[in-house]
């Protein structure tokens, strides 16, 4: 299964990036997570894991494979048979605007499946969360507040 999502935000890419790449405050701008809990500290860097527990899924460990500070990252997460990456793009644009590309790809003897189980979740919760993203950063923006 590989499920794509995009948004354009009306804010400038620092401000996007200071919300996006908090994920432990996930929980406060999207209902698709419910907690995310730091096993290295907070901050995303490459081995660093974090605990997500999300609605109607199970709770899952995510480690952090690469980041592009200010830009993107991706992290995995396994479970039996099935390897899942998850990208996370911010990428400025015109008028101080951002775009915002995010991914799920799962691979393994089991993805088929868990994509059958899972697509139409997995794409709701990334709409789920770029929405959120977006008034949360256009908010920020609006306030004037800077990353």
């Amino acid at each position: 299964m590989n499920r794509q999502h995009s948004i354009e935000i009306d804010a400038p890419s620092a401000v996007v990036w200071a919300v996006f790449s908090d994920v432990v405050r996930w929980p406060d701008w999207t209902p698709s997570v419910r907690r995310v809990v730091p096993m290295d500290g907070p901050d995303l860097a490459v081995g660093a894991r974090f605990t997500i527990e999300q609605p109607r899924l199970p709770k899952l460990v995510w480690e952090v494979i690469d980041v592009d500070p200010g830009h993107g990252w991706r992290w995995r997460s396994t479970s039996v048979g099935t390897t899942t990456v998850g990208s996370h793009e911010v990428t400025p644009i015109d008028d101080g605007r951002a775009l915002v590309r995010q991914g799920i790809e799962q691979r393994g003897f089991f993805a088929p499946i868990a994509g059958v189980l899972t697509g139409r979740l997995t794409a709701r919760y990334l709409d789920m969360e770029a929405r959120g993203l977006k008034t949360r950063s256009e908010q920020l923006h609006a306030d004037g507040h800077a990353a």
